[in-house]
């Protein structure tokens, strides 16, 4: 793909076809997470910088977006420079600044897109604007030879998706959460068993002392490739409700929740690549860091499918995943007057 820098207008190849290595900056900043990352061609992470806002958020109970956005405003400058000097590189050297555009939460998208936007004005280098949603998949790329096409399950805190991925281009949605994501289902049951946030993690690590058996629940019934999460969140409330101030089996309550979870997500995805004909699955996303969700899908290869699934530190929001995607061109905006969006 050919981009053009901002003020000389200067055409500037990027992509896998470029013929010279590409090092694109990137910034991430959509939710309590500021990072900024240079990534060579796509796939070799030259700096990865991450400064997390969990310990500020925690006595909250949750992310506050005002909060986070001035924790942003105040980390920017920092993981900018940081990231400069861990990679040794200087701002000559990139070849194009990217930022996320969307989804997330307005108040925090704008400080990173912002800072992405003015870099590249400074420096007059092209600029590129990422989906949040296709950089989680394009994680998968980072340290690894992957190439489309593959069937993909995006798992975050605020999306459920299984996605036709044809090419790195080329992406259809096939099926989706019609209500809670599987990120938010996780953190509400955890906050009705009395776990701190972020407890989405917490409940993994003691579901894995738990019996996965030990309650029935219900898994969603829904159509096609779909999910719904809601109704299984209600009936951990009432089994929560039916102790009635008795000790609660915590552990047992989690592992039987997370089983229940991690089965329906793996059985739609399988249903997913057998009807394709894919080889190829990969998951992305916050919560394909869950230990369960994890070993289930990687299962599949016991069945003759190549599985891939990003390093734990590229699971959660990151920048090296926007600068790959950038790289790849993954459904990305060239329009440096381009406004950031809170959903998808």
């Amino acid at each position: 793909m050919e981009k053009k820098t901002l003020f000389s207008e200067k055409t500037v190849k990027i992509g896998p076809d470029s013929g010279y290595d590409n090092y694109i900056m990137a910034i991430e900043s959509s939710c309590d997470e500021t990072a900024c990352a240079i990534v060579k061609n796509g796939r070799e992470v030259i700096a990865n910088i991450v400064a997390s806002q969990i310990k500020t958020h925690e006595k909250f109970g949750g992310v506050i977006p005002e909060i986070a956005a001035r924790e942003h405003l105040d980390s920017i400058n920092i993981v900018v420079q940081e990231a400069f000097e861990q990679s040794g590189l200087k701002p000559e050297d990139i070849t194009a600044f990217a930022g996320t555009v969307g989804p997330g939460l307005v108040g925090c998208l704008l400080v990173g897109l912002n800072a992405a936007k003015t870099l590249a004005l400074v420096h007059d280098k092209p600029f590129i604007g990422v989906n949040h949603l296709n950089a989680h998949l394009c994680a998968n790329y980072i340290d690894t030879d992957l190439k489309p096409p593959f069937m993909a399950l995006l798992i975050s805190g605020g999306h459920t998706q299984i996605i036709d991925v044809e090419s790195y281009s080329k992406q259809t949605i096939l099926g989706e959460t019609i209500d809670d994501a599987v990120g938010e289902a996780y953190d509400k049951v955890a906050r009705l068993i009395g776990l701190p946030y972020p407890g989405g993690p917490r409940l993994d690590k003691l579901a894995q002392e738990g019996n996965p058996h030990a309650f029935d629940l219900p898994e969603g019934k829904v159509d096609g490739y779909n999910f719904s999460f809601s109704g299984l969140k209600t009936a951990v409330l009432r089994l929560v409700k039916s102790f009635d101030g008795k000790e609660l089996p915590v552990n047992d309550i989690c592992s039987s929740f997370q089983e229940c979870v991690s089965s329906t997500l793996v059985k739609k995805l399988k249903k997913a690549v057998e009807e394709r004909g894919y080889k190829q699955v990969v998951i992305a996303g916050g919560v394909a860091a869950n230990s369960e969700i994890r070993k289930k899908i990687f299962n599949l290869e016991n069945e003759g499918y190549r599985v891939n699934a990003p390093a734990m530190k590229y699971c959660t929001d990151n920048a090296s995943m926007v600068a790959s995607c950038a790289y790849f061109n993954t459904n990305t905006f060239d329009d440096i007057d381009v406004e950031v969006f809170s959903r998808a």
